[in-house]
């Protein structure tokens, strides 16, 4: 009976909460401290969508200098306090990102704002370097934007639908619980010459977690001998992904919007053909 009980949780563990790896890492089981998951480019839906827009007729000249973290939430931990926030403190540098990769970059032409102190402070050096050399090779003035795209990520709600099932017979059960919490971010086109807000988007995205588990909890051998066991595992969306989605979503809205209150005009295929036909 004892041997039969063995057989049986080894039969079901299996695998289970074994990280799948790829041939390379066949040897994990054995030393699992010694495998490496290889460095990849992150590819979301959302980078496709943004690359596959149509280009643009002229590129637009745009200037951000902040894209900040308004939520104020830190990562919850249980009876203690986290200074962590909860969501990525680079907005910035992803809004740059998605902004230039928009139709493969033949929509935005971004100019630096967020580091303009360390830009400033280089290009006096190259003047003074080459007013001591006595060239005459002058530097070219910086590039103004005609909008600001402004905004931040406005909102982390966590736990807004949660649920789950579970059953349990003789002692052997299962059970699966999901969470669901949402990002948002707003975005915003500020008009350099009047001020005006042109543009405004928000955009949403879930962020998903799964766990699955196993357990038992059987007397064995004439119901003198306790069997214990247990096993799970549990998936979790990666915020900082999310908010990368979510930012491009954000960014797709703002050139169809701009395209349909007239600011741009995104080239479709078939447009420039009728009207060289006309």
């Amino acid at each position: 009976m004892k041997l039969l009980a063995l057989l049986l949780v080894l039969f079901i563990t299996g695998c289970a909460s074994v990280p799948m790896y790829d041939d390379s890492c066949t040897a994990a089981l054995a030393a699992i401290s010694e495998c490496r998951e290889p460095a990849i480019e992150i590819k979301l839906p959302t980078h496709v969508q943004l690359k596959k827009i149509p280009p643009a007729q002229d590129k637009i000249v745009v200037a951000v200098y902040q894209f900040q973290d308004l939520t104020g939430q830190r990562k919850s931990k249980d009876n203690l306090a986290s200074f962590s926030t909860a969501v990525t403190q680079g907005g910035t540098e992803m809004l740059i990102d998605a902004l230039k990769t928009a139709g493969g970059n033949t929509w935005f032409r971004v100019v630096e704002r967020a580091g303009i102190d360390n830009l400033v402070r280089e290009r006096q050096i190259i003047r003074s370097t080459r007013e001591e050399h006595d060239e005459n090779k002058g530097i070219q003035p910086l590039l103004f934007a005609g909008i600001i795209i402004e905004g931040g990520i406005i909102g982390y709600d966590t736990n807004i639908e949660s649920g789950g099932r579970g059953a349990r017979y003789l002692g052997i059960g299962r059970s699966t619980k999901y969470r669901r919490d949402v990002v948002t971010v707003s975005l915003r086109g500020v008009s350099t010459l009047t001020g005006e807000v042109l543009l405004n988007v928000q955009a949403k995205k879930t962020i998903l977690s799964y766990g699955t588990g196993f357990d038992m909890f059987k007397f064995v051998d004439m119901d003198t001998e306790l069997l214990e066991y247990e096993d799970g595992v549990a998936k979790n969306e990666s915020v900082t992904y999310a908010t990368r989605a979510v930012i491009e979503a954000a960014v797709v809205a703002l050139i169809e919007q701009g395209d349909a209150r007239g600011f741009w005009k995104i080239q479709r295929p078939g447009e420039n053909s009728e009207e060289k036909g006309k």
